[in-house]
């Protein structure tokens, strides 16, 4: 069974990022980033970066991008940048939970010893 993004020649994944390993060290994706395409496909425009607008028509993680287009996610990360630099795409981030009252835990706690 093939492996998505790990079957694909170094050649490949090569050209469609220009060369570049990395988007950068002030990479505002993660893996649960929601990416939310702000404009339409041009038709000059690379195949991949298309291709991401269209998934990202509503708010959609960079890890199931990935999955979609069946590139590694570093390769997406650097295509997002491009994307997000011209602005075609913007950059949502998942709230973060509240942090769980640590009283109610501790008497979770003690309630599943005493079972």
């Amino acid at each position: 069974m093939s492996r998505p993004g790990r079957d694909d020649s170094p050649d490949r994944l090569y050209t469609i990022t220009g060369g570049r390993s990395r988007s950068g060290p002030d990479n505002p994706f993660d893996l649960v980033t929601l990416v939310v395409a702000e404009s339409e496909p041009v038709v000059s425009m690379q195949s991949e970066h298309a291709a991401i607008l269209e998934l990202a028509r509503s708010p959609t993680a960079v890890v199931e991008i990935a999955a979609e287009l069946r590139l590694p996610v570093s390769i997406i990360k650097v295509l997002l940048r491009d994307l997000l630099a011209v602005g075609h795409v913007s950059v949502r981030h998942p709230r973060r939970a509240a942090v769980p009252d640590i009283d109610l835990l501790e008497q979770v706690l003690v309630g599943l010893r005493k079972i």
